[in-house]
């Protein structure tokens, strides 16, 4: 086995990124929460890219079902824990990484994972998690980068001063702490995101609706498909790679979606063309969800 060298390793980013950055994405830190989907396509490409230090978490194992998009899922990976089997490939990748492995615990951690790692990346498909993220991340200084629960890839980067998505979005957890969220108030707090996304871009037109309500009144997983997927992961790998070199990107915290189908990119809609929209979209939600069994 050929000796390990991290500057041939991360030679072919010169050019993309000077000497001294890549120096600083060596000493950088991560925390990634959730490694399956979007977390794990993101996870990959700063491991790649040469980001040196992490905190990886994720309490599920693989199924088959993930086969088809999360790029730690291998057939012999099936049944195994994700968290652990992502570990494993990152050092296959850079055997001098540093990697801090967590399970389930991690929600009781971020107090001090937040205060540590300053550059945050959430992966997890769980809305009470992501609250409690969030409120963490502001309380110690910490940059969060996100995406939509979307048919479109998209990116999100909520910095220390900005709002928190349940305050922007109006979730119904604004002010209620943690142990008072209920399963309600998380399932509304999802059709808020739903509502958000299909105001701000054409979402609806590259997606089953059918499929969508389901997934909305909690009778069908969430639909995935690997470019939206792994694609929305390499977005949010490009914002924490700009964040530990120093660089400042134009996407805030309302984010903007890739549309591939169209070859652009959907910015927020401006507050009178949004307003309109969302009455529209509001109205439709109504009886998308009206016609659940």
């Amino acid at each position: 086995m050929n000796e390990f060298d991290y500057a041939e390793f991360t030679t072919r980013n010169i050019g993309f990124v000077t000497p001294e950055e890549q120096a600083r994405l060596r000493s950088g830190a991560v925390f990634v929460a959730g490694v399956g989907g979007m977390g794990g396509a993101c996870f990959q490409a700063l491991v790649r890219a040469g980001v040196g230090r992490f905190a990886v978490c994720d309490i599920d194992v693989f199924e088959t079902s993930n086969l088809n998009r999360q790029v730690f899922a291998f057939t012999d990976t099936v049944g195994r824990d994700k968290a652990e089997a992502a570990c494993e490939a990152a050092r296959r990748i850079n055997p001098d990484v540093e990697i801090e492995r967590l399970g389930g615990e991690w929600v009781d951690r971020l107090d001090d994972l937040c205060a540590r790692y300053r550059v945050i990346v959430n992966g997890t498909d769980d809305i009470a998690a992501g609250v409690a993220l969030y409120r963490a991340a502001q309380a110690a200084g910490a940059t969060v980068i996100d995406a939509y629960a979307s048919p479109l890839p998209s990116v999100i980067v909520v910095r220390p001063e900005d709002p928190r998505p349940e305050a922007r979005l109006g979730y119904p957890t604004r002010g209620k702490a943690l142990d008072a969220i209920t399963p309600e108030d998380l399932g509304q707090s999802f059709l808020k995101e739903l509502e958000y996304v299909l105001t701000h871009s054409s979402a609806a037109r590259h997606v089953d609706l059918g499929v969508a309500a389901a997934v909305a009144a909690g009778k069908a997983k969430r639909m995935s498909f690997a470019p939206m997927v792994i694609g929305t992961g390499c977005l949010m790998a490009y914002e924490a790679l700009w964040l530990l070199m120093g660089r400042r990107s134009a996407t805030d915290c309302r984010g903007w979606f890739l549309n591939g189908f169209a070859g652009r990119v959907e910015k927020p809609a401006p507050w009178p063309v949004a307003v309109v929209k969302g009455a529209l979209v509001r109205a439709f939600m109504a009886r998308m969800m009206k016609g659940q069994p």
